[in-house]
């Protein structure tokens, strides 16, 4: 049943949409899936004909790396992960400039660390960047700059997941909608493959400490970083900002195209902009 709320999704402007590496994979060989990645830029370029600005936080570059180098396991160190995201990386956007050229659209990459953003000259120079790219109809496709970032230490020298550092993105921006492409249909009162009793949650008025609760620091892939804490944490991060945000499942990428049309998919949280919001304190994890 479509509601109010739902419907209003239609008329957002400026849509961030994050894929998660276990939505761009095979799930037998977690090498890149092409046909996926196909589906989802024709989606997003169907977008950008109906005038809305797309900004993409893309996973996969690790995943890209792997299969590259014939490597069909998660990396073991630090300096093995970035060596892959490093080779992943050009991998994974020489596809996506490829396929959104034959939509007749332009990719542009941005590779982001925290203290890009913690740092107040280099957070403003990245906005304006932003700016600049959407206005020049480009569509920018953003990834933590593995290849430099310590990931070991989660949240520090890094935004420690893409659902957090999409969510940054999105306040950055200004953007009113945030969509998490994930592999679970949305939030659920439990995790539902531990719980076939667990009941799923369609509209999350308010963030409040039960919801939060609710959030498992775990992920369901051998490819993927962030569990339902992350999302949730992203989820106050954008709302905050004043973006509406739904998680919904990645595993057909036109799923997108029902959230925007006001069909019930995915969790939606309602925005509830934060007079007092400051992007440092969560960059500083002060909540």
């Amino acid at each position: 049943m479509e509601t109010q709320e739902r419907q209003n999704l239609a008329e957002k402007q400026r849509i961030v949409i994050k894929i998660g590496s276990s939505s761009l994979t095979h799930v037998q060989t977690g090498e890149v899936n092409l046909m996926k990645i196909e589906k989802l830029v024709r989606v997003i370029s169907d977008l950008r004909g109906q005038g809305k600005d797309v900004v993409l936080v893309s996973s996969g570059a690790i995943a890209a790396g792997r299969q590259a180098l014939g490597h069909h396991r998660k990396p073991g160190s630090l300096a093995e992960k970035q060596a892959f995201a490093a080779v992943g990386q050009a991998r994974l956007m020489m596809i996506y400039q490829k396929l959104f050229a034959e939509y007749n659209q332009t990719a542009a990459q941005v590779l982001l660390t925290k203290d890009t953003m913690v740092n107040d000259s280099s957070r403003y120079n990245a906005q304006n960047t932003f700016d600049e790219l959407l206005n020049l109809g480009t569509i920018p496709i953003v990834n933590e700059n593995d290849t430099v970032s310590t990931s070991e230490i989660p949240y520090v020298d890094s935004f420690g997941d893409n659902d957090r550092l999409s969510a940054i993105v999105a306040a950055l921006i200004g953007a009113d909608l945030l969509i998490l492409l994930s592999d679970i249909d949305g939030l659920y009162t439990d995790d539902p493959r531990e719980n076939p009793e667990a009941g799923f949650i369609s509209l999350v008025p308010e963030i409040t400490p039960e919801f939060l609760r609710m959030g498992k620091d775990t992920s369901g892939s051998d490819v993927g970083t962030g569990g339902m804490s992350a999302k949730l944490a992203a989820a106050r991060i954008a709302t905050d900002s004043g973006a509406d945000m739904v998680i919904a499942n990645g595993d057909q990428v036109d799923v997108i195209l029902d959230i925007m049309s006001g069909k019930e998919k995915g969790t939606l949280f309602l925005a509830h902009t934060n007079l007092d919001f400051d992007l440092m304190h969560y960059l500083n994890n002060e909540y």
